[in-house]
């Protein structure tokens, strides 16, 4: 048996304490769930389409352990590490998230994904951990003031990357990286009129998109009358409903044989039938936790790079998770949107992966700023 004690100088030993055990603690007690949930869910929606009953169990278990590899392989390396890791990935996939308005597969009127050897690739989902990170550093760089042109750059790759995920179209995902940007600017010194001004506009987009795009338009007017093609939510929360308060039992439930994405976006209406209200806040509390838990952490920080990084992570984990979760629970339109390390898809998991390795990497103590 390995035993690691402080005076431990390798890079695991330095690793295991100076990293947040607390949030990887919390992130595998979420991974947990996530397997517990696709194997409850995945194996009648396999059958739906002529697969192995536990087709999407094996490629879920495969695409995990990948997933796992990148955690702890990213969270092993330092601040500067992972800004110059952030910047390679930006350049690998912005030009693939341009791509997709040119040669995107489309699935239902949205061309979102690039195909590659039998792969769908989701480059959006990889376009913001890396965003987040190179954002900040250039926000940081901003404030520093040394003649570098940083904020023209950091708002030229944030339109770049929204005119993308407009042109697709994705209405979710670009107020998810505009509220990460603007969080983060917000942070580095915005102006509070400024700041006003952008909520305004912010406003202001989201009607505009609901003139420009007829199934945005349709999701708000499906939310605000409850009329309409509300199958999926219906049954969503029919599944609270039938799970009561400690469900019905892993595997036991109904509602997998009525949602087409139950697998997916719809991931927490299994934990509801299956697992009951009290499991489902356990799950919401440990989101919560890895949000609240990584502020907490920066209370003591002085570092603004680090300071904005953690923080537009933050962001990411916990709005995605509010917004699928939102959905699911008709508490606003419904949103094609993975629930963080429960919902099936390669692209999503992966990319959590390296945004939360990237967190736990940008957290572990340090005893020195060269590695800045």
């Amino acid at each position: 048996m390995i035993s690691l004690d402080r005076s431990d100088r390798s890079i695991l030993g330095r690793w295991w304490w100076t990293v947040d055990r607390w949030t990887l603690l919390a992130l595998a007690a979420l991974i947990g769930f996530g397997i517990l949930l696709i194997q409850a869910a995945t194996p009648a929606v396999a059958v739906k389409h002529g697969l192995s009953p536990y087709y999407f169990v094996e490629r879920y278990l495969a695409m995990l352990a990948v997933a796992v590899v990148v955690i702890l392989g990213v969270s092993v390396m330092t601040p500067r590490a992972i800004r110059w890791l952030s910047v390679g990935l930006l350049a690998l996939f912005l030009p693939m998230l341009a791509a997709t308005l040119f040669f995107g597969h489309e699935v239902l009127g949205a061309t979102r994904w690039l195909e590659f050897a039998g792969l769908s690739i989701q480059p959006s989902e990889f376009v913001k951990p890396p965003f987040a990170i190179v954002a900040a550093w250039l926000f940081s760089r901003q404030c520093e003031r040394k003649g570098f042109p940083a904020l023209s750059i950091n708002v030229a790759v944030y339109l770049f990357i929204v005119c993308c995920l407009i042109g697709q179209p994705d209405i979710g995902m670009t107020v998810l990286v505009s509220v990460i940007w603007f969080g983060q600017f917000f942070l580095a010194g915005l102006p509070l009129m400024a700041a006003g001004f952008s909520i305004l506009g912010g406003a202001g987009g989201l009607v505009a998109a609901y003139y420009a795009f007829p199934h945005f338009a349709s999701r708000m007017d499906r939310f605000l009358s409850h009329t309409g093609d509300t199958y999926q939510v219906d049954h969503a929360l029919d599944a609270f409903m039938n799970g009561g308060l400690f469900g019905v039992g892993p595997g036991e439930g109904t509602v997998k044989m009525t949602i087409p994405d139950v697998h997916a976006d719809f991931i927490f209406a299994v934990a509801g039938e299956e697992l009951g209200l009290i499991w489902c806040l356990v799950i919401v509390g440990l989101y919560a936790f890895i949000v609240l838990r990584g502020f907490w952490r920066l209370q003591k920080e002085n570092n603004l790079f680090i300071l904005l990084a953690v923080s537009g992570l933050l962001i990411e984990f916990g709005l995605q998770a509010v917004i699928n979760l939102a959905s699911t629970l008709r508490l606003m339109p419904a949103k094609g949107m993975t629930l963080p390390f429960l919902s099936y898809g390669g692209s999503s998991l992966w990319a959590l992966a390296l945004g939360m390795g990237m967190l736990l990497a940008l957290t572990r103590k340090r005893f020195g700023m060269s590695d800045l």
